[in-house]
């Protein structure tokens, strides 16, 4: 690879991982609701997760779309039903002020398992592999993986840190609850680009 290629890898990781999206906004809201200690397993399975999937994306699964196209509509709606499912459980989830055992943050294999169903995720993957790793070779795709790893943990980080310093402004149950909301109904905005696609 290419010392030009590999800057626009790097670059293109930075971009993808730094805007919002759905493991983006559910970290925020899981930094303001549980704190960065707490989220650390999420954080590790998305960053994680992703770099799996990217890298069995690159040797071959790609391939499984190509065949079977049927297969890419399943996954999309797949994606649509569990962001629904995930935006309703971050409008209702209960404050931690006023309850020590009302909700959790995602698990290292919950976070890693919704890489799968994660629309940005997906064109991410498929886009870092076609985009930057054309010969698909398993040493390309490796550098391929590892970049994106080294710039998605300390990006998708950075949201769990501004959701945990939001916490002082979220400290009434009401306007946490406001929060919750607004995360869920970007959560379900995320899914736009998704729907009409």
């Amino acid at each position: 690879m290419t010392y030009e290629l590999l800057t626009a890898l790097a670059a293109f990781a930075l971009v993808s991982s730094i805007t919002p999206g759905p493991n983006n906004l559910m970290l925020m809201a899981s930094g303001a609701n549980f704190g960065f200690r707490r989220t650390v397993p999420h954080i590790l399975g998305v960053a994680l997760g992703f770099v799996f999937m990217l890298s069995l994306v690159g040797v071959g699964l790609v391939r499984v779309f190509d065949a079977y196209p049927v297969s890419y509509t399943v996954l999309k709606g797949a994606n649509v039903l569990y962001l629904m499912h995930l935006a309703f459980k971050i409008a209702t989830s209960a404050p931690m002020l006023t309850t020590n055992h009302g909700g959790r943050p995602l698990t290292f294999l919950q976070a890693a398992l919704f890489q799968w169903v994660n629309p940005k995720g997906w064109a991410m993957a498929l886009t870092a592999v076609t985009g930057y790793a054309p010969s698909q070779s398993p040493a390309v795709i490796a550098i391929v993986a590892l970049v994106f790893g080294a710039i998605n943990l300390p990006s998708v980080s950075s949201w769990t840190l501004m959701g945990q310093r939001i916490q002082g402004v979220l400290s009434s149950p009401r306007r946490l609850r406001a929060f919750n909301f607004t995360m869920a109904a970007l959560l379900i905005g995320s899914l736009y680009p998704v729907l009409m696609d």
